[in-house]
């Protein structure tokens, strides 16, 4: 899985509205049939505005798409700069209607009423009428605010706040919180606890999608989410307290507010891993924002997908900042005279390089601080203007002017024999190639200061085809290409040329492709007796996808040196120094959100402190804002993972949960891992998903052993991970996510197995919602303690 940009074209949107059948009118339902009749006169006021703001987005959506189609209909001819307007008004009207079309659910879920003011709705994005009387205020509006942070002791000239709870286009219910009960009648009494929409959300069943809390965002959440733009800030938070949605809510505050800034740089989501993106790619879209990159740190060198697996030795080493001097070195080797003087042998006479006229040459090239394959012109040049002058007192020619020389020289350039020796000198580079002769050759890897047991921790033998690099490498090769630069266009005329007689084929196989889709819609046309009515090119035209107009995201992915208005790093924890350093240069501007908690690092090469990974690169231009309410862990779960956590440092403090659920976590010893199935089939909740979390040693066999005992359990973050019932997953393919019930399988294991054990089972234990259990063959360790211990002899309740 690649970067995931969020744009949408118009056939996908005329798709997605056409698989709709949504009237504008719904009956009144609610979640009490029994309401009273003040509550129902309530719930049909609200019913009536909702369907009011239906309507207009109705409305917006066919007006945007005429507006699109009619773009679309001009076609393709007309000056470079008619086709250039074309193509942006077109990809303008496309992503307004994408963001039309993304706000569908949960249109609005809020109302302030305010002392002395008309009552402001709050959702997904603002809207006004054709008078531009305002009907909806966009939740990321200052004026909507006081939906977020207003209280009681500091009610900010609320009356009442309103949560709105509806289903596809229908009021099921309202919730208040009352600041002023002079100010309201005897009808808006009978209202409910400010924070039954909070728990209300809490408390549904995972659907293996994250989704929004724009309707629940709590003071401390919006706080950060609408905290100021320039700088690093760091979110630190334990399990539960919403760092990610925070996140995802921040980056579309920051393109609502900063659009004009930030829609030309657009704003990078990376994530831990593919898994995660699919996991959060459905919240942006749904808060109106569809141009944000997501990528994790191996999908984020173009034209590289790093998916092969390596020791978790050489994921460290290589993630070590002492890389960056390593890869620096590699390139150095590459520009070192042999140990012997090159003789370039050229039929009639011989020329010589000696170490002397090299150096000088290698001088003159790097004076200039260019990159090595810049450089190479420079040394290319200096080395010909050499053998130039030797060659001419080999053919005894004596002195030769300016002219004279430069021929000889353009002579010597062509010869194989000197091309051959300028490769072996000084070699135009890729980043691919640099790391595949380091990582192959024990002596460029001592070259550039890898130790012996490094080198043996690193060696490869070179690949054979694709699919051989690693997330690790990543950065490596982000790292080699800063150092080597471009290759000079003049050696990539002859691979042009190819490409040029390439994409004249494409154009006519596309040409092709046109006019058979113009003769097919004749062919409708005529059938559906509408000949004379449409134009056949222009219906044909419609119905093709124009991708000449690329968005921020799509051309940011193809862009190694793209620079980012904004970047946000979830589980920033886990990031090496090597990765710090790659995502640095697509923030020269260290604008940035890093979202993470240091006591769940999982490797060796993520972050002791925030202060050793951020220092080096922005060092007092980063702060911290601390999330420390855990809204999805129960409280009776937190209190095992709390222990735990001790283990990973004393001075740590878990995050306190907002709610209890009355079940004690359990654990259970098993006869043998074939029990495995047999208990987690017992564990299922109809509707619930659950996860059983392995140690990555165990994951194959237990996966096994899960899979086959329970139908349509899944092991693995593979395609349909997020929607089975019961998904098996290591602790680092669980980070990040939420299940309804997890089951902790070997939990020995688990802290036994890396340096980061403890923190390891902190992770594996605050994954769940609702219940916790244990499975384990050998001892339970000491510190889950709290836990419940069932008889083996039957199954947890």
């Amino acid at each position: 899985m690649g970067p995931i940009c969020y744009s949408e074209s118009s056939r996908h949107i005329e798709r997605r509205r056409s698989n709709r059948n949504i009237g504008p009118e719904h009956p009144i339902t609610t979640d009490n049939n029994e309401a009273p009749p003040a509550r129902q006169l309530e719930l049909g006021k609200e019913q009536r505005y909702l369907t009011r703001l239906y309507q207009r987005l109705d409305l917006l959506r066919e007006r945007t798409r005429a507006q699109l189609d009619g773009v679309l209909a001009q076609g393709g001819g007309g000056t470079h700069q008619n086709r250039s307007e074309r193509d942006s008004f077109a990809g303008m009207y496309a992503e307004r209607l994408s963001r039309l079309w993304a706000v569908e659910n949960g249109l609005c879920f809020g109302r302030l009423d305010l002392t002395g003011e008309k009552p402001l709705y709050i959702g997904r994005i603002g809207m006004a009428d054709d008078e531009q009387a305002r009907l909806l205020i966009d939740w990321r509006a200052p004026v909507a605010q006081p939906f977020y942070r207003a209280t009681p002791a500091s009610p900010m000239g609320v009356t009442r706040r309103r949560h709105l709870r509806t289903r596809d286009r229908r009021v099921i219910g309202v919730d208040d919180d009352l600041f002023d009960l002079d100010d309201l009648t005897e009808a808006d009494r009978a209202t409910l606890n400010g924070e039954a929409a909070l728990l209300a959300a809490l408390g549904e069943k995972r659907t293996g999608r994250m989704r929004d809390i724009v309707a629940t965002i709590q003071a401390e959440q919006d706080r950060i989410i609408r905290s100021d733009l320039n700088g690093v800030l760091v979110v630190q938070g334990g399990p539960g307290t919403g760092k990610t949605v925070v996140a995802l809510h921040r980056a579309a505050y920051l393109l609502y507010t900063h659009r004009d800034r930030l829609a030309r740089r657009g704003i990078l989501l990376l994530g831990p891993n593919p898994t995660f993106l699919r996991y959060i790619e459905q919240v942006l879209p749904s808060l109106g924002e569809t141009d944000v990159l997501l990528s994790t740190v191996a999908d984020l060198y173009p034209g590289v997908t790093a998916r092969a697996s390596e020791s978790a030795e050489a994921a460290v080493l290589k993630g070590s900042a002492r890389m960056a001097d390593v890869v620096a070195k590699a390139v150095r080797d590459r520009q070192r005279m042999p140990r012997q003087p090159v003789d370039i042998d050229l039929g009639a006479y011989t020329l010589r390089l000696d170490r002397r006229a090299f150096e000088a040459a290698a001088s003159r090239a790097s004076r200039g601080r260019r990159p090595h394959n810049q450089a190479r012109a420079v040394f290319v040049r200096h080395i010909l203007g050499t053998l130039a002058k030797q060659a001419a007192k080999q053919l005894g020619r004596g002195l030769l002017d300016e002219e004279e020389l430069a021929d000889l020289r353009e002579d010597l350039r062509t010869e194989p024999a000197v091309k051959s020796a300028l490769n072996r000198l000084w070699p135009y580079l890729t980043p691919q190639r640099l790391l595949i002769g380091l990582f192959s050759s024990r002596e460029r890897m001592a070259y550039a200061g890898l130790s012996p047991a490094e080198q043996d921790v690193l060696f490869r033998d070179p690949p054979r085809g694709g699919g051989h690099w690693t997330e690790a490498d990543v950065p490596l090769l982000d790292e080699a290409a800063e150092l080597l630069g471009d290759i000079d266009p003049a050696v990539l005329r002859a691979a042009a040329m190819q490409a040029e007689e390439d994409l004249a084929a494409a154009r006519r196989a596309e040409e092709a492709e046109r006019q058979s889709e113009i003769a097919y819609a004749r062919e409708v046309l005529e059938l559906t007796g509408m000949g004379g009515m449409v134009d056949a090119e222009r219906l044909a035209a419609r119905h093709r996808d124009d991708g000449s107009h690329l968005t921020t995201a799509e051309r940011a992915a193809a862009d190694r040196t793209w620079a980012y208005g904004h970047i946000i790093v979830d589980e920033a924890q886990e990031l090496s120094a090597m990765a710090w350093r790659m995502l640095m240069r697509r923030s020269p501007n260290r604008s940035m959100t890093v979202v993470g908690d240091i006591a769940q690092t999982g490797t060796a090469a993520g972050a002791a402190s925030w202060a050793g990974m951020l220092d080096p690169h922005a060092a007092g231009r980063w702060r911290v804002e601390t999330l420390t309410v855990n809204y999805r862990t129960p409280t009776e779960l937190m209190a095992v993972a709390a222990d735990v956590l001790t283990l990973v440092g004393p001075s740590l403090r878990a995050p306190r949960s907002v709610r209890e659920t009355g079940v004690r976590p359990w654990a259970r010893r098993l006869d043998g891992p074939g029990e495995l199935g047999e208990l987690v089939a017992g564990q299922l909740v109809p509707g619930g998903r659950l996860a059983v979390i392995v140690p990555a040693a165990q994951a194959a066999r237990l996966g096994a052993l899960v899979t086959a005992a329970v139908p349509g359990a899944v092991a693995g973050p593979g395609a349909g991970s997020l929607e089975a019932p019961v998904v098996v997953l290591t602790v680092t393919e669980a980070k990040g996510l939420e299940f309804d019930t997890v089951i902790v399988a070997e939990p020995a294991a688990i802290l036994s197995g890396s340096p980061r054990g403890a923190g390891d089972l902190y992770v594996a234990l605050t994954r769940a919602t609702g219940a916790l259990g244990v499975a384990h063959t050998g001892a339970l360790p000491a510190v889950l303690s709290r836990c419940a211990e069932l008889p083996a002899s039957r199954p947890a309740d």
